[in-house]
């Protein structure tokens, strides 16, 4: 009778949470370290709401999208974000979007975005855009890199998480627009993270990481690592 019991309880909590569509909220930040202090300073997924009387058109308006961001940089790219930092009215809404310069051959290095797919669409130039796979269940996919030639008009997504990049193959200037499925989507560079840290990441764990001499480490360690965004 009682494993009968158990199996029913068992059976009923199966079909709720089939049915049931609430779940936890997909983090915005990296961390939130609980404190016990009633002092502390509070800061969470989102934003403390304005009061709905005081809202304006404003709230939901940003201009400066149609000025080229500033390329003169080693990677030769601009990154000019709108998410919800710059657009009070993206709060809660899971969108945001981008504006990306390119100089000739300048790159939006290897990155990802830990909480956001990303769809780009080209407006001028070319670019060679790509991303690498994650560790699927069949091997023979690991890491498996997916590359394609863009042109004005053409569009591309890439999937959220993943390490992607954009290169301009151009002699000319190239422009594109992003739009992204998170109010604030975060970005990792590859290089930058793992290069740049700081504190740096040991030289030890590096040069074993990537099979090379800790002297390279060090070298790639003392460069600047510089943020695009």
């Amino acid at each position: 009778m009682a494993i009968r019991l158990l199996l029913t309880i068992t059976t009923i909590l199966a079909l709720a949470s089939s049915l049931a569509y609430a779940s936890d909220p997909s983090p915005l930040q990296d961390f939130c370290v609980a404190v016990n202090d009633s002092r502390a300073s509070v800061f969470v997924n989102g934003k403390i709401c304005k009061d709905p009387k005081m809202v304006t058109a404003d709230d939901f308006f940003f201009s400066g999208l149609n000025k080229p961001g500033n390329t003169s940089n080693p990677v030769g790219s601009k990154v000019t974000p709108v998410n919800v930092n710059q657009l009070p009215g993206l709060n809660t809404l899971g969108i945001s979007l981008v504006r990306i310069d390119y100089a000739p051959y300048g790159q939006n290095p290897p990155h990802t975005h830990p909480r956001a797919t990303e769809i780009l669409v080209v407006v001028e130039g070319t670019l060679y855009v790509g991303f690498v796979t994650s560790n699927p269940a069949n091997p023979n996919e690991k890491n498996k890199l997916f590359t394609k030639t863009l042109y004005p008009g053409d569009v591309f997504v890439f999937p959220e998480g993943l390490i992607h990049f954009q290169f301009n193959t151009g002699k000319t200037n190239a422009v594109a627009f992003a739009g992204l499925s998170s109010q604030n989507p975060g970005v990792i560079t590859i290089a930058n993270a793992v290069f740049g840290s700081n504190p740096p990441i040991s030289v030890d764990v590096l040069s074993r990481a990537f099979q090379v001499d800790a002297n390279v480490v060090k070298y790639l360690q003392g460069q600047f690592w510089m943020n695009n965004n």
